[in-house]
């Protein structure tokens, strides 16, 4: 098994230049992302929403992702203002994976995104798995920071979200 969990700051005092973000810009980024994540992730051609419910504050979608040569489908889990929890289950290509983003705000209008990654990896421990992880853990991050950087863009653009 394979974990992975990092934080990112998204208001920050000594960076004067980036925009400070409230509570609602963040969720309304991550929502646009649960709903259209051709907008932030690299390589996806096409996502097919299969079914969609809401129950409360409790949002859930059935995805199908399409990166052209192989299809993902996944379970989006939207919890109002506090987290996004998606699961792929395993299949022929792929091990069960769940992603999780929290939004956490330890103080008013400090915000940070905890990214949780779980891959139920059958893994030796060996060089080149170690390799392989490490270069998976930095993508995540990479793509977690492309994420944060999409939502100031579409803030910054006034970007209407729902």
């Amino acid at each position: 098994m394979l974990t992975f969990e990092h934080l990112v700051q998204l208001n920050d005092d000594e960076l004067p230049l980036s925009a400070i973000l409230s509570r609602a810009d963040v969720w309304n980024g991550l929502y646009l992302r649960a709903h259209q994540p051709t907008e932030f992730v690299i390589g996806l051609d096409s996502c097919t929403i299969l079914s969609e419910q809401r129950d409360g504050d409790v949002h859930t979608l059935e995805r199908l992702l399409d990166f052209g040569p192989f299809k993902v489908q996944d379970t989006v889990t939207l919890i109002t203002q506090q987290k996004i929890v998606t699961v792929v289950e395993a299949n022929a290509d792929f091990p069960r994976s769940e992603y999780q983003i929290t939004i956490e705000e330890p103080e008013p209008g400090q915000l940070f995104l905890r990214f949780l990654y779980v891959l139920d990896l059958d893994v030796e421990d060996t060089e080149i798995d170690h390799m392989t992880n490490e270069l998976r853990k930095q993508a995540y991050y990479a793509s977690d920071l492309d994420t944060v950087q999409r939502i100031r863009e579409l803030v910054a653009n006034g970007r209407s979200f729902h």
